[in-house]
C-alpha cells in the first residue's frame, strides 16, 4: 500500500508552547487509523496542520506525493481531504438535507456555488439523497438540525465531509458526547458507510474500547510527538502508552496484555 498522507518534520509553536514536534508520519491508502492522546497531546493540533487551519512552523505535509503545506483549507478540502469536528459543524436553520447541499457546495436559497469536482456528473440533489439513505437519516431529512439529537447531528456532519467523496477523512472524536449505548452502533454505520468506497480514515479518540475494536493502527501521541505507532494490540500494551495516555499501570513483566 502507498502512503495517501505524509508529514515530515511537522512542527507548531506557539510562543514558548509547542504544539507538534517533529511529526513525521505516513498513512497508507485504504486503512483505518486511530490517533489517541491526553488532552493537549497534539492531536488536534495535527489534525488542524493537515487540513490547513493551522500554518506549521516547520516541516511539510503531503497529500498523495504532493506538497500541500500550509494550503488554504477549502483548497485542500477539493484535493481530497475532509473532515468531521468534535463538535458537529452544521447549520442549526437549515434542515439535514439542505445542510448536505451546503456541504456539497450548494448555497441555500437555490445560488449555486462550487460543487466539488469529485462529484463526476452526479447530480448534488441525488448524492444529498444518498448520504441519507447510507447514514440512516432518511427520517429526518426535513427536519431542523436544531432539534436533531446530538448522534444524529454527528451522523450529519460526517455525512457532509463524505457526501464531497473525499480520498481520505479525518475524524475529530467522532463519538464525543454520544451516550455508551449508542457509540458502538454510531461507530458501525459511519464506518460501515465510509468503508463503502474505500476511503481512508484517520480518527482522534478518547474511548479506548472503540480504538482497540475499529482500528488497523493506532499512533499515540503525548506532548506533541509520537510516542507508539503500529497495530491496536502492541500499541495499547505498550508500557510508556498506558502510563501517558490510558492512564493505567504498565502490566507486569510476563504478564499476558489485557
Amino acid at each position: 500500500m502507498s502512503p495517501i498522507l505524509e508529514s515530515r518534520g511537522l512542527t507548531k509553536t506557539f510562543g514558548a508552547v509547542t504544539a507538534a514536534r517533529d511529526i513525521s508520519l505516513s498513512i497508507e491508502e485504504d486503512t483505518v487509523v486511530g490517533l489517541i492522546g491526553g488532552n493537549g497531546a497534539g492531536k488536534t493540533t495535527f489534525l488542524n496542520l493537515v487540513t490547513g487551519y493551522l500554518k506549521p512552523t516547520a516541516g511539510t505535509v503531503r497529500f498523495q506525493g504532493r506538497d500541500i503545506t500550509g494550503m488554504a483549507p477549502r483548497r485542500i478540502t477539493r484535493l481530497g481531504i475532509c473532515r468531521s469536528f468534535q463538535i458537529p459543524q452544521v447549520f442549526d436553520t437549515l434542515t439535514a438535507y439542505e445542510n448536505l447541499l451546503v456541504g456539497l457546495g450548494i448555497v441555500s436559497m437555490g445560488r449555486k456555488a462550487f460543487v466539488g469536482s469529485n462529484l463526476g456528473t452526479a447530480r448534488p440533489e441525488a448524492v444529498a439523497d444518498e448520504m441519507l439513505e447510507r447514514f440512516h437519516l432518511r427520517e429526518y431529512r426535513d427536519e431542523p438540525a436544531s432539534v436533531l439529537p446530538e448522534g444524529v447531528r454527528k451522523l450529519l456532519d460526517i455525512a457532509m465531509a463524505l457526501a464531497v467523496k473525499p480520498a481520505i477523512l479525518l475524524l475529530d472524536e467522532p463519538t464525543s458526547g454520544v451516550s455508551a449505548d449508542e457509540k458502538f452502533s454510531l461507530m458501525d454505520l459511519v464506518l460501515g458507510a465510509i468503508r463503502a468506497d474505500k476511503v481512508t480514515v484517520l480518527f482522534v479518540e478518547h474511548d479506548m474500547d472503540i480504538v482497540r475494536r475499529y482500528t488497523q493502527r493506532i499512533l499515540a501521541f503525548y506532548d506533541g510527538k509520537v510516542i507508539a505507532d503500529g497495530d491496536s494490540a502492541t500499541v495499547l500494551s505498550n508500557p510508556e502508552v498506558r502510563r501517558l495516555v490510558v492512564g493505567e499501570p504498565a502490566p507486569e513483566e510476563g504478564a499476558a496484555p489485557c
